[in-house]
């Protein structure tokens, strides 16, 4: 099993002395009992994602927020970019790992967007496993993938309705992608972006499904 320590940039960018740009980037390191070469390796690669996209706040964050800022010229009260990097462990056990990482991101507008991305490890080889390493991905299991995420839906608009796009059967098959996963106890979660086949409002939708690991 890993220990999970949570680091952290963070900082405000001003520009002419009004405050343009805010970013908390949080990323995650390990220790284990499995392979330490394997956590150094990991822990080196979620380091480099968290200074690559504070780099990104710092150079184009900041320059699109700048040109906002004087093309408003004090017409109107200028919002702060903002950017926040959050993980969520969903599953640690003995040697296996999972966790998505949520990345909010506002340049103005009603609101922002935020993307998920996520990574299952075997701290053991210090490998990601794929979504095969845990469900068969054939032309079968494919359809029957797609007809649960289909009845889930069903079962979901019956109690909300519109919380789905009216054509999800076709954007489900079109925006799925096959590393966008993560797992549970007893689950695999299989997960979509805002709008790939909801509204905004609806979130990022998830779908269950029971395994054995």
């Amino acid at each position: 099993m890993q220990t999970v320590t949570t680091n952290t940039l963070t900082d405000t960018i001003s520009y002419k002395n009004i405050p343009i740009v805010t970013y908390k980037i949080n990323y995650p390191s390990f220790t284990t009992t499995c392979n330490v070469k394997a956590a150094e390796a990991i822990n080196a690669y979620y380091l480099r994602l968290a200074q690559n996209t504070r780099d990104y706040c710092r150079n184009v964050i900041f320059a699109q927020a700048a040109q906002d800022l004087e093309y408003i010229q004090g017409t109107r009260p200028f919002n702060a970019y903002t950017l926040d990097v959050v993980f969520q462990i969903t599953y640690n056990s003995e040697c296996i790992t999972s966790l998505y990482t949520d990345t909010y991101t506002y340049t103005g507008g009603a609101h922002g967007q935020t993307i998920r991305t996520s990574d299952t490890w075997d701290f053991g080889s210090g490998e990601r496993l794929r979504l095969t390493d845990f469900y068969p991905l054939t032309p079968s299991s494919l359809h029957q993938l797609q007809v649960s995420m289909e009845r889930q839906i069903a079962r979901r608009l019956k109690e909300n309705s519109g919380t789905y796009f009216d054509d999800y059967k076709t954007l489900l098959h079109n925006t799925f992608r096959i590393n966008n996963f993560y797992l549970e106890p007893g689950k695999l979660v299989i997960y979509f972006q805002q709008y790939d086949i909801a509204p905004y409002s609806t979130g990022l939708p998830e779908f269950y499904f029971p395994i054995n690991i």
